[in-house]
């Protein structure tokens, strides 16, 4: 089944030099949209089916990766502590001893939890089922500049600037930026190793773009940086349909 967006809430071809870092609030830390129905049926078959390819949990992050529950569970489905129901009308139990099922089940981003050891973070846990063209297992427990090796423009200038960033990062005020890629596939789980390196579709002829709004977000208890992915796929000949707010942002 091919899982695609109609719009997207931002203009993902306006590029901005890296690392392209916006403020956000937590009104709109989390994205919901028209594909949500879709995203999550694709995500529950690959929690089940592809389970270590996409979720991995480093036991000094588990209570990260609790916290991060708890913030989504207050934010998305205030109120409610033993189920929720999502917007497709799907009941889901929250299940506090395995955090990052449970948070694969709530919403449609993906989560990576990053925890500071000496002087640099780490990605310690990750709920990932829509990777775009790299895997989980080469970067778990890898340091920032190890994650990053294979992005273009990525050097060691870039690397501390971002390093200085998450230094910088707040609880309560999220920050985001976003991507462009060109895809002749709109499959969402799109794992790749670093040695094995996509071409760059054209833009002109590729079928699919594929962004990634991305924030970044502080726990304010156990001081982990949440990096949230929430993919958008679009046909490219959809593109003029896109309604840009004046902002740049929407939930």
């Amino acid at each position: 089944m091919t899982i695609l967006q109609t719009s997207i809430p931002f203009d993902p071809l306006t590029p901005r030099p890296l690392p392209g870092i916006l403020p956000a609030s937590m009104d709109d830390w989390l994205h919901c949209d028209d594909a949500f129905a879709g995203q999550m049926q694709r995500r529950e078959v690959l929690l089940r089916e592809r389970r270590l390819d996409v979720l991995a949990l480093d036991s000094a992050a588990e209570p990260a990766a609790q916290e991060l529950l708890e913030l989504v569970l207050h934010h998305v489905y205030p109120g409610r502590t033993d189920q929720v129901t999502r917007p497709d009308g799907q009941v889901v139990e929250i299940d506090r001893t395995r955090p990052l099922d449970t948070l694969c089940r709530l919403v449609q981003e993906d989560f990576c939890i990053l925890q500071k050891y000496a002087d640099q973070h780490v990605l310690t846990a990750a709920i990932l089922c829509f990777p775009a063209s790299w895997r989980l297992s080469e970067k778990f427990m890898r340091p920032l500049i190890d994650i990053h090796i294979p992005v273009s423009g990525y050097d060691a200038n870039i690397a501390r600037r971002v390093q200085r960033l998450f230094d910088g990062i707040q609880p309560g005020r999220p920050l985001w930026r976003f991507n462009a890629l060109w895809y002749e596939d709109a499959e969402l789980y799109q794992p790749r190793s670093a040695n094995d390196r996509r071409e760059v579709g054209d833009p002109g002829a590729a079928r699919f773009l594929r962004s990634e709004r991305q924030t970044l977000l502080r726990l304010p208890e156990t001081r982990a940086v949440v990096f949230s992915i929430h993919t958008y796929v679009l046909e490219a000949q959809r593109l003029h349909k896109w309604k840009t707010p004046p902002d740049g942002g929407a939930s």
